[in-house]
């Protein structure tokens, strides 16, 4: 009984990483102007190059809640290249990943002159990835698929994706994990497919130099698993003397669910959770602070998730785009 439990365990593990968090977790952190973290087309496409750090953590009060720590830098090289780097630390209960990713992108411009926006990107990421299985708490009496110790495993993946920039318009495609590869911790359970297909567009509307507000879409799809899940996003920024105060709220859902017991019978549930975010951008400093509460009769815990992200824009051009465009200006 024990060695089914375990085995089920594993099983529920490596499916829940292997499909829907391997490498970089896709949450909420692009609104934060950090787009380059999902789109490596993105590196050196703004008119400054760009420092993020993010923190987040789930589940306060429990313990080994899942945590995800990311630094991110990219900038501009010469006249139409770019090119990025992105570390990251994620952690959930007694499994932990750490990774590195070397971006370069091209940049193409169509534009009539320096001011007009009208640009069209492609990006490529290399990644080393190390998965860490930590077996020593596991306890219980002797299991032979249970080693006792440590477990690591590195692999190397890419990602590649396009971006199109055209004034107050921007679209995103981006495929994560483009090759097939195995990560043998979880021996026979793991696929070598951790393909993800990233979608986005937006468009920034503003009727005078105050406001702006920029309705966005995310489309996420899992090419192993074929799970859908969408985020509609709206953000409002205010122009300040000093930069902008800006605040998005963001709705996830999946197109995907599952159904459970009540006392009354069968139900159905999706996954879905809204995110409020609030930052400011004081001259070539940026902070902002990123709430996500789950919903649904079915939570893990009552907790919600708390992510802060501190930025600092450099060696900017003097002379910005003639266009609301708040991730390339």
């Amino acid at each position: 009984m024990e060695f089914r439990i375990k085995v089920l365990f594993i099983f529920l593990v490596t499916s829940f990483y292997s499909y829907s968090q391997e490498g970089i977790p896709v949450y909420s952190d692009y609104l934060s102007d950090n787009l380059y973290l999902i789109h490596p087309s993105m590196a050196g496409a703004a008119n400054c190059a760009k420092v993020r750090l993010t923190a987040r953590k789930q589940w306060f009060g429990e313990d080994d809640a899942p945590s995800l720590g990311t630094l991110s830098f990219n900038g501009r090289i010469g006249e139409r290249s770019g090119a990025g780097i992105i570390v990251f630390n994620d952690k959930n209960g007694y499994h932990s990943q750490k990774g590195l990713k070397l971006t370069y992108a091209h940049h193409i411009m169509f534009s009539r002159d320096e001011l007009d926006l009208n640009q069209l990107s492609f990006g490529i990421s290399g990644g080393v990835i190390q998965s860490q299985l930590d077996e020593t708490k596991f306890g219980g009496t002797f299991d032979p698929i249970v080693f006792g110790s440590i477990q690591k495993d590195s692999y190397f993946n890419v990602d590649v994706g396009a971006s199109y920039n055209y004034l107050n318009f921007y679209a995103h495609a981006t495929v994560q994990g483009l090759l097939e590869t195995r990560r043998e911790l979880y021996t026979d359970y793991e696929s070598d497919n951790l393909r993800k297909f990233l979608f986005s567009t937006g468009y920034v509307f503003g009727k005078n130099d105050n406001y702006t507000w920029e309705p966005s879409v995310l489309l996420q799809v899992f090419d192993k698993t074929k799970e859908k899940t969408i985020d509609l996003n709206f953000k409002g920024y205010k122009n300040m003397d000093f930069g902008s105060l800006w605040a998005a709220l963001s709705y996830r859902r999946s197109f995907d669910g599952a159904q459970y017991s009540t006392g009354s019978g069968v139900k159905a549930q999706k996954l879905q959770y809204f995110t409020p975010i609030i930052g400011v951008n004081f001259n070539n400093f940026m902070f902002a602070y990123t709430y996500s509460q789950v919903m649904g009769d079915v939570k893990f815990d009552t907790g919600a998730y708390h992510q802060i992200t501190l930025g600092i824009n450099l060696f900017c051009k003097k002379e910005r785009y003639d266009c609301n465009c708040p991730a390339i200006n």
